[in-house]
Protein backbone atom coordinates (compact mmCIF):
# COMPACT_ATOMS: atom_id res chain seq x y z
CA UNK A 1 0.00 0.00 0.00
CA UNK A 2 1.04 3.67 -0.73
CA UNK A 3 0.55 5.82 2.37
CA UNK A 4 -0.13 9.44 2.63
CA UNK A 5 0.28 10.74 5.61
CA UNK A 6 -0.20 14.54 6.62
CA UNK A 7 -2.37 17.56 8.53
CA UNK A 8 -5.34 19.33 8.13
CA UNK A 9 -3.97 22.76 7.16
CA UNK A 10 0.02 23.65 8.00
CA UNK A 11 0.70 23.55 11.73
CA UNK A 12 4.61 24.57 11.17
CA UNK A 13 5.96 26.82 8.19
CA UNK A 14 5.85 25.65 4.92
CA UNK A 15 9.31 25.18 4.47
CA UNK A 16 9.55 23.02 7.46
CA UNK A 17 6.36 21.27 6.78
CA UNK A 18 7.63 20.37 2.94
CA UNK A 19 10.63 18.85 4.24
CA UNK A 20 8.75 16.40 6.81
CA UNK A 21 5.31 15.15 5.27
CA UNK A 22 4.61 14.68 2.29
CA UNK A 23 0.90 15.39 2.24
CA UNK A 24 -1.27 18.42 3.09
CA UNK A 25 -4.77 18.99 3.23
CA UNK A 26 -5.62 22.31 2.33
CA UNK A 27 -8.24 23.67 4.97
CA UNK A 28 -7.64 28.06 3.50
CA UNK A 29 -10.03 27.04 0.91
CA UNK A 30 -13.05 25.81 2.66
CA UNK A 31 -13.47 29.08 4.11
CA UNK A 32 -11.89 31.63 1.14
CA UNK A 33 -10.58 30.45 -1.79
CA UNK A 34 -7.05 31.78 -2.24
CA UNK A 35 -6.00 33.20 -5.87
CA UNK A 36 -5.04 31.17 -8.61
CA UNK A 37 -1.76 32.72 -8.29
CA UNK A 38 -1.17 31.92 -4.39
CA UNK A 39 -2.03 28.30 -5.21
CA UNK A 40 0.44 28.36 -8.10
CA UNK A 41 3.18 29.87 -5.71
CA UNK A 42 2.72 27.32 -2.81
CA UNK A 43 2.63 24.43 -5.75
CA UNK A 44 6.05 25.51 -7.32
CA UNK A 45 7.74 25.95 -3.95
CA UNK A 46 6.64 22.72 -2.75
CA UNK A 47 8.83 19.73 -3.44
CA UNK A 48 7.58 17.60 -6.64
CA UNK A 49 6.23 14.70 -4.83
CA UNK A 50 4.60 16.70 -2.21
CA UNK A 51 0.38 16.34 -2.71
CA UNK A 52 -1.84 18.74 -1.89
CA UNK A 53 -5.63 17.98 -1.14
CA UNK A 54 -8.42 20.18 -0.69
CA UNK A 55 -11.51 20.84 1.04
CA UNK A 56 -14.36 22.59 -1.51
CA UNK A 57 -15.57 26.09 -0.68
CA UNK A 58 -17.95 26.45 1.41
CA UNK A 59 -20.85 27.99 -0.65
CA UNK A 60 -21.01 24.88 -2.11
CA UNK A 61 -21.56 22.62 1.11
CA UNK A 62 -23.17 25.10 3.72
CA UNK A 63 -25.49 27.58 4.14
CA UNK A 64 -24.81 31.41 4.33
CA UNK A 65 -26.11 31.07 8.05
CA UNK A 66 -23.39 28.87 9.35
CA UNK A 67 -20.77 30.72 11.51
CA UNK A 68 -18.11 29.66 8.90
CA UNK A 69 -19.02 32.61 6.42
CA UNK A 70 -17.13 35.03 8.51
CA UNK A 71 -14.26 34.46 6.77
CA UNK A 72 -15.27 35.11 4.13
CA UNK A 73 -13.71 37.77 2.18
CA UNK A 74 -16.80 39.23 0.32
CA UNK A 75 -19.96 38.67 2.28
CA UNK A 76 -22.59 37.24 0.37
CA UNK A 77 -25.34 39.76 -0.64
CA UNK A 78 -28.95 39.77 1.35
CA UNK A 79 -30.45 38.66 -1.48
CA UNK A 80 -28.72 35.93 -3.08
CA UNK A 81 -28.13 33.59 0.32
CA UNK A 82 -31.11 31.42 -0.55
CA UNK A 83 -28.67 30.20 -3.57
CA UNK A 84 -25.54 28.72 -1.65
CA UNK A 85 -24.76 25.57 0.31
CA UNK A 86 -26.71 22.28 0.51
CA UNK A 87 -25.49 21.48 -2.69
CA UNK A 88 -28.32 23.43 -4.11
CA UNK A 89 -28.08 23.07 -8.25
CA UNK A 90 -27.83 26.90 -8.58
CA UNK A 91 -25.48 29.33 -11.22
CA UNK A 92 -23.87 30.53 -7.70
CA UNK A 93 -22.71 26.77 -6.78
CA UNK A 94 -21.82 25.64 -10.10
CA UNK A 95 -19.86 29.51 -10.10
CA UNK A 96 -18.19 28.30 -6.81
CA UNK A 97 -17.30 25.00 -7.80
CA UNK A 98 -15.85 26.19 -11.35
CA UNK A 99 -13.54 28.54 -8.88
CA UNK A 100 -12.75 25.70 -6.41
CA UNK A 101 -11.33 23.67 -9.91
CA UNK A 102 -8.98 26.19 -10.89
CA UNK A 103 -7.69 26.33 -7.17
CA UNK A 104 -7.40 22.23 -7.51
CA UNK A 105 -5.94 22.79 -10.64
CA UNK A 106 -3.42 25.21 -9.81
CA UNK A 107 -2.20 22.65 -6.83
CA UNK A 108 -2.12 19.75 -9.59
CA UNK A 109 -4.27 18.36 -6.35
CA UNK A 110 -6.05 14.72 -7.02
CA UNK A 111 -8.63 14.60 -4.23
CA UNK A 112 -11.43 17.25 -3.45
CA UNK A 113 -13.18 16.80 -0.04
CA UNK A 114 -16.55 18.15 0.31
CA UNK A 115 -17.05 18.57 4.44
CA UNK A 116 -21.53 19.12 4.84
CA UNK A 117 -22.65 20.32 8.08
CA UNK A 118 -24.60 17.87 10.82
CA UNK A 119 -27.74 20.03 9.42
CA UNK A 120 -27.22 18.38 6.12
CA UNK A 121 -29.25 15.16 6.54
CA UNK A 122 -30.06 12.70 4.68
CA UNK A 123 -33.43 14.32 3.44
CA UNK A 124 -34.88 13.28 0.33
CA UNK A 125 -34.36 17.40 -0.95
CA UNK A 126 -30.47 16.89 0.52
CA UNK A 127 -30.09 13.85 -1.40
CA UNK A 128 -31.42 15.09 -4.71
CA UNK A 129 -29.49 18.24 -4.32
CA UNK A 130 -27.01 16.10 -4.00
CA UNK A 131 -27.38 13.68 -6.91
CA UNK A 132 -28.18 16.73 -9.81
CA UNK A 133 -25.11 18.91 -8.42
CA UNK A 134 -22.60 16.28 -8.40
CA UNK A 135 -23.82 14.68 -11.63
CA UNK A 136 -23.36 17.69 -13.71
CA UNK A 137 -20.31 19.08 -12.41
CA UNK A 138 -17.04 19.24 -14.26
CA UNK A 139 -14.84 16.68 -12.66
CA UNK A 140 -11.94 17.19 -14.82
CA UNK A 141 -10.08 14.28 -13.76
CA UNK A 142 -9.98 14.99 -9.82
CA UNK A 143 -11.20 12.48 -7.62
CA UNK A 144 -14.48 13.48 -5.55
CA UNK A 145 -14.57 12.50 -1.55
CA UNK A 146 -17.18 13.42 0.72
CA UNK A 147 -17.51 13.37 4.74
CA UNK A 148 -20.55 13.82 6.09
CA UNK A 149 -21.72 14.52 9.67
CA UNK A 150 -24.48 14.47 11.49
CA UNK A 151 -27.27 12.11 10.96
CA UNK A 152 -25.90 9.94 8.21
CA UNK A 153 -25.62 5.97 9.07
CA UNK A 154 -22.78 4.16 6.94
CA UNK A 155 -25.03 2.55 5.03
CA UNK A 156 -26.35 5.55 3.59
CA UNK A 157 -23.38 7.38 3.00
CA UNK A 158 -21.82 4.70 1.41
CA UNK A 159 -24.71 4.07 -0.61
CA UNK A 160 -24.57 7.08 -1.92
CA UNK A 161 -20.85 7.34 -2.33
CA UNK A 162 -20.93 3.81 -4.18
CA UNK A 163 -24.08 6.11 -6.61
CA UNK A 164 -21.97 8.99 -7.22
CA UNK A 165 -18.53 8.09 -7.42
CA UNK A 166 -17.16 9.78 -4.29
CA UNK A 167 -14.32 8.29 -1.86
CA UNK A 168 -16.57 8.47 1.90
CA UNK A 169 -14.57 9.95 4.00
CA UNK A 170 -14.48 8.78 7.93
CA UNK A 171 -12.62 9.40 10.95
CA UNK A 172 -11.88 5.48 11.61
CA UNK A 173 -12.31 5.61 15.59
CA UNK A 174 -15.45 6.85 14.82
CA UNK A 175 -16.28 4.38 11.76
CA UNK A 176 -15.16 2.71 8.91
CA UNK A 177 -15.39 3.67 4.96
CA UNK A 178 -17.66 1.83 2.63
CA UNK A 179 -17.45 3.04 -0.61
CA UNK A 180 -13.87 4.81 -2.56
CA UNK A 181 -10.98 3.90 -4.96
CA UNK A 182 -8.89 4.78 -1.70
CA UNK A 183 -8.98 5.32 1.35
CA UNK A 184 -9.11 8.58 2.87
CA UNK A 185 -9.04 9.18 6.88
CA UNK A 186 -9.60 12.51 8.66
CA UNK A 187 -8.33 12.33 12.40
CA UNK A 188 -10.35 14.48 14.48
CA UNK A 189 -8.98 13.00 18.18
CA UNK A 190 -10.79 10.60 19.97
CA UNK A 191 -13.53 13.01 22.40
CA UNK A 192 -12.00 16.10 20.88
CA UNK A 193 -9.51 18.23 19.21
CA UNK A 194 -7.62 18.26 22.27
CA UNK A 195 -6.78 14.99 21.78
CA UNK A 196 -3.16 12.94 21.06
CA UNK A 197 -3.20 9.63 19.67
CA UNK A 198 -1.45 7.04 21.85
CA UNK A 199 1.34 4.77 20.19
CA UNK A 200 -1.52 2.16 20.76
CA UNK A 201 -3.91 3.86 19.12
CA UNK A 202 -1.66 4.65 16.31
CA UNK A 203 -1.01 0.89 16.10
CA UNK A 204 -4.49 -0.16 16.16
CA UNK A 205 -4.54 2.07 12.58
CA UNK A 206 -1.62 0.45 11.14
CA UNK A 207 -2.74 -3.17 11.37
CA UNK A 208 -6.20 -1.66 9.76
CA UNK A 209 -4.55 -0.95 6.96
CA UNK A 210 -2.18 -3.43 6.96
CA UNK A 211 -5.29 -5.88 6.35
CA UNK A 212 -6.51 -3.47 3.99
CA UNK A 213 -6.67 -4.34 -0.29
CA UNK A 214 -6.68 -1.12 -1.22
CA UNK A 215 -4.00 0.26 -2.90
CA UNK A 216 -3.33 3.87 -1.53
CA UNK A 217 -4.45 5.47 1.58
CA UNK A 218 -4.50 9.31 2.87
CA UNK A 219 -4.12 9.68 7.17
CA UNK A 220 -4.83 13.08 7.66
CA UNK A 221 -4.74 14.76 11.23
CA UNK A 222 -6.83 17.57 12.63
CA UNK A 223 -6.12 17.87 16.22
CA UNK A 224 -4.27 20.04 18.46
CA UNK A 225 -1.10 17.37 18.61
CA UNK A 226 -1.32 16.80 14.67
CA UNK A 227 2.25 17.74 13.80
CA UNK A 228 4.02 15.68 16.22
CA UNK A 229 1.14 12.89 15.81
CA UNK A 230 1.65 12.96 11.74
CA UNK A 231 5.52 11.59 12.29
CA UNK A 232 4.99 9.68 14.98
CA UNK A 233 2.21 7.58 13.09
CA UNK A 234 4.91 7.23 9.68
CA UNK A 235 7.34 6.33 12.40
CA UNK A 236 5.49 3.42 13.80
CA UNK A 237 4.55 2.46 10.12
CA UNK A 238 7.91 2.28 8.54
CA UNK A 239 8.82 0.31 11.63
CA UNK A 240 6.17 -2.09 10.33
CA UNK A 241 6.97 -2.43 7.13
Amino acid sequence: MELKVGCCGFPQARSIYYQTLPLVELQRTFYQLPRVATSLKWRQEAPPHFEFTLKAWQLITHRPSSPTYRRLTHPIPEEKKEAYGSFKPSPENYQAWKETLEVAHALEAEIVVFQTPASFGPGPKNIAQMREFLTTIERDGLKLAWEPRGAWSPEEAGKLCRELDLIHVVDPFQGREKWGSVIYWRLHGIGGYKHRFTDQELNKLVTILKKSKKKRAYVLFNNIYMWEDAQRFLEIWEKRS
